[in-house]
């Protein structure tokens, strides 16, 4: 094996790798069961602190 194809291996492997890591985030973000976490974090900067 020559260092292109070494280095192109690589390269395809970490694109596949990084692919499935964004997809498994967007699958977790748009899962329903974590809608409701999500809304009450999305409220949170608009609602009055009681110091």
């Amino acid at each position: 094996m020559t260092y292109e194809t070494v280095a192109r291996i690589a390269q395809q492997g970490g694109l596949i790798y990084f692919g499935l890591i964004f997809l498994v985030g967007i699958a977790y973000a748009l899962w329903p069961k974590n809608r409701e976490a999500f809304d009450r974090a999305a409220r949170l900067p608009l609602e009055e602190d009681d110091l």
